[in-house]
């Protein structure tokens, strides 16, 4: 153990060891323009230190390409779909290569309800059609946006019926989630209800051959897999309207697996581009088919794997402290020139006060005397 038997206090001995050496301050000239100066440097490197700590946190976006190879996996589909036809008229289910029972997928609700909607669930389904078209259109210009930030207000759900028409409902919503397997399917809503055998299932729908068929309807929801940011769902907010009682309304839906994993979420999840075909069915005039609403969708073969990438921390540290540096010394430049400028001026404007000046300093030198007396310091010191 080393023991301390000096005078001074340890204390003082550190102060001693200091490496970075200070000017007194009887040295240091204070003035109004280095002082703005030094506000000014202060308010433009936390500006610049927070901007780049905010883009080194936010990161880049990297799309990349691979194969799909979890082709056993499951997936789910989030429905709820209101049709201009009463529950007991219709039947929903999927049927897909693997030739599954159609009760092994899961089952949808259904609720009657009225087609029409309220004034307040009118405006409610129009801001989500809207603002979902719009994402629809814009979006090579807002995608990092919805990425980063997400658009959750796009799964608003309709706010409840407050008051009940005086007739029967006339419509039927289907909702809930059914899980797929990961091949190409086929999940549809046609009139009467299934009727499962071996290799398939069949519709009764020759007992409504009389009753009258309406297929307009609304698509609330209609998306793969777990909600995430950044992922917009096509079908989400259309509606179709007909007065047509033999019309048919096919999608054909690509779905695309998408692993994400970003700041705030890591998830496995699915995205799907679709496109849309309706005609009537006409036995007479060739166009044959059965009337209904068919959702056709098949798995890419390639999944989508989105992360975030980010620098180097010993690159953004360097590229930080650089900054800082180059901010002082270009403000130090500046002041420097300013300072030389006022002192021009002054010296132009005041030529009397120079001179005194001068005359003051040749004094201070050809009077060593004067210059102790005023600095404090030993005449012995100074004739050394």
């Amino acid at each position: 153990m080393i023991r301390y038997r000096g005078k001074k206090k340890v204390l003082d001995k550190v102060k001693e060891l200091d490496a970075f050496p200070k000017v007194p301050e009887e040295y240091v000239d204070s003035t109004p323009v280095g002082g703005t100066f030094s506000l000014i440097t202060f308010f433009i490197i936390m500006w610049l230190v927070y901007s780049e700590v905010t883009y080194y946190l936010d990161s880049n976006l990297v799309f990349k390409f691979m194969p799909d190879t979890d082709m056993d996996e499951k997936l789910q589909i989030n429905i709820d779909i209101t049709v201009a036809m009463p529950c007991s008229n219709l039947g929903a289910d999927i049927l897909d290569s693997t030739s599954q029972s159609v009760f092994g997928f899961g089952e949808l609700q259904e609720e009657d309800t009225w087609f029409d909607l309220t004034q307040e669930q009118q405006d409610a389904f129009d801001a989500v059609k809207y603002l979902n078209s719009y994402l629809r259109e814009e979006y090579h210009s807002i995608w990092q946006l919805l990425w980063k930030k997400g658009h959750g207000s796009v799964r608003a759900t309709i706010p409840p019926r407050k008051t009940r028409p005086n007739h029967r409902p006339d419509a039927c919503r289907l909702h809930g989630v059914l899980t797929l397997n990961k091949v190409a399917g086929n999940f549809h809503i046609t009139a009467g209800k299934s009727l499962h055998l071996p290799r398939g299932h069949i519709h009764l729908n020759m007992l409504f051959d009389d009753t009258p068929q309406n297929f307009s309807h609304r698509i609330h929801r209609l998306s793969f897999g777990s909600p995430a940011n950044g992922i917009i769902y096509p079908l989400e907010g259309d509606e179709k309207i007909t007065s047509d009682e033999n019309m048919l309304y096919q999608y054909f839906i690509e779905v695309v697996p998408t692993d994400i994993d970003t700041t705030f979420e890591t998830i496995k999840t699915f995205q799907y581009s679709v496109k849309e075909l309706e005609r009537p069915v006409s036995h007479s005039k060739g166009s044959h088919g059965v009337p209904g609403i068919f959702f056709k969708y098949d798995m890419a073969a390639l999944k989508i794997k989105v992360y975030q990438e980010r620098e180097n921390l010993l690159q953004f540290t360097l590229r930080l402290f650089s900054v800082i540096g180059g901010i002082y010394v270009i403000v130090s430049f500046l002041n420097t020139i300013v300072l030389m400028v006022r002192t021009a001026f002054k010296e132009k404007g005041n030529p009397k006060v120079v001179n005194a000046t001068s005359l003051e300093k040749s004094r201070f030198v050809s009077n060593p005397l004067l210059v102790t007396q005023d600095l404090n310091v030993p005449v012995d010191l100074v004739k050394q």
